[in-house]
């Protein structure tokens, strides 16, 4: 078995235990590996602007903001923006800072005529460490995986 159907297979699996509307679950070293291998992946990341000027960005993802900060509102257009900016027939591997948003997301385009649509675990910063500060226990970044500064 290939490499990427056994990290589609496991994101299938982890989708079944979830109880997930959606193809699956991948952890970012996953995710940077589908896109590595597969045409049809694109990353596409959900966080708002500022967390993309401030935090970091990942080179060749496709972005469109779901909540705007400072309030966290709902972006009204973001379903047209997606559906203009990624094909339904996409792998589509969804990323926010931790999982949460991304989850939203994944459900949504499920919901509307993606049929591939993966929600990338611990996301761009990972969870919380004991100290209340991320970047320390999973994530994009704290795996090495590239970035840039926005």
């Amino acid at each position: 078995m290939s490499r990427m159907n056994e990290i589609l297979r496991a994101a299938h699996e982890r989708a079944e235990r979830l109880g997930l509307p959606y193809s699956g679950a991948v952890l970012p070293d996953e995710a940077h590996e589908l896109m590595q291998g597969l045409p049809k992946a694109v990353l596409l990341d959900v966080r708002s602007h500022a967390e993309w000027q401030f935090v970091g960005v990942v080179p060749q993802a496709v972005n469109i903001e779901w909540r705007s900060f400072p309030g966290m509102a709902l972006n009204p257009n973001f379903l047209v923006q997606l559906q203009h900016q990624v094909d339904p027939e996409a792998v589509l591997l969804v990323m926010c800072r931790s999982g949460v948003r991304s989850d939203e997301v994944a459900r949504l385009a499920a919901a509307n005529g993606y049929s591939e649509v993966y929600n990338v675990l611990e996301g761009f910063e990972g969870d919380k460490d004991e100290s209340g500060r991320r970047n320390t226990v999973g994530g994009w970044r704290q795996r090495g995986l590239p970035w840039t500064q926005g």
